[in-house]
């Protein structure tokens, strides 16, 4: 097992720090792996949420190598953008299929649809889904604004009275999402998108939140360090009974 190179909590988050990128994304894989085989040992099944994005790379990596159960597992996602096909380089539905669900087969496995014909009746059904599988850990990551999911500050509310919901991305968000190549031009990066809203991510039983690298130095302070708010929807997690914040040495900063 890795052991970080600092260990503490902010309020009842934990938060490890690892030397770099690639041990922090073995240590979320390794704790990730061990939620999984409790709920299946427990139930004979485990519901689990998959963050996308640049952050994630190393820890999917890590986890597709874990010796796990995987057709007792049933994955959800957290967003997707609005009309962008699945087949689209950017679609969060083509990476995980290429990063991890091709690899290792979950039992079940349920996406969002951004570009369905009916959204309405798409959020409806995935607000349902989750509903009926309580998830058991949520793999999540942090936005450069502080967004968890595509709950970003101006459309962030921790006591949103529905799971699921179509949202505005503000520019920060955009521009993150062009900064880490995923579109050639800030015009070409969509404007909209279904998100989880916090309540969803908070339902989780579990939370494993992977934030490397320096340009999420500033995030990770805020949601250590800031007044717990929707200015820093990351903020929330200090409340969670059950979460783990992961950072490597370039994301971390002791003040």
């Amino acid at each position: 097992m890795v052991q970080p190179v600092k260990a503490f909590s902010g309020d009842r988050l934990r938060v490890r720090v690892y030397e770099n990128e690639t041990d922090m994304g073995m240590a979320a894989a390794s704790l990730t792996e061990s939620y999984i085989r409790q709920a299946i040992e427990t139930r004979g099944h485990a519901n689990l949420i998959l963050a996308t994005g640049a952050s994630q790379f190393d820890f999917l990596e890590a986890l597709k190598q874990k010796t796990i159960g995987w057709e007792k597992v049933t994955v959800f996602h957290l967003d997707e953008y609005i009309g962008l096909s699945p087949d689209h380089p950017a679609s969060f539905r083509r990476y995980l299929k290429e990063r991890i669900l091709d690899s290792v087969s979950p039992g079940r496995v349920f996406l969002i649809n951004g570009d369905a014909p009916d959204l309405d009746s798409e959020m409806a059904a995935y607000s349902r889904l989750l509903k009926e599988n309580p998830v058991d850990i949520a793999c999540i990551g942090i936005g450069e604004n502080g967004h968890i999911a595509f709950n970003d500050p101006p459309v962030a509310d921790f006591n949103d009275p529905v799971l699921v919901k179509a949202v505005k991305l503000d520019h920060e968000c955009r521009m993150q999402q062009l900064g880490e190549g995923w579109f050639p031009s800030l015009e070409e990066v969509p404007k909209m998108a279904v998100t989880l809203t916090i309540p969803a991510i908070m339902n989780s039983g579990a939370i494993s939140c992977v934030v490397p690298g320096e340009r999420k130095r500033k995030a990770v302070n805020n949601t250590l360090y800031a007044g717990i708010s929707e200015k820093c929807p990351a903020t929330i997690l200090r409340n969670h009974p059950d979460a783990t914040l992961f950072l490597d040495r370039l994301s971390f900063s002791e003040t």
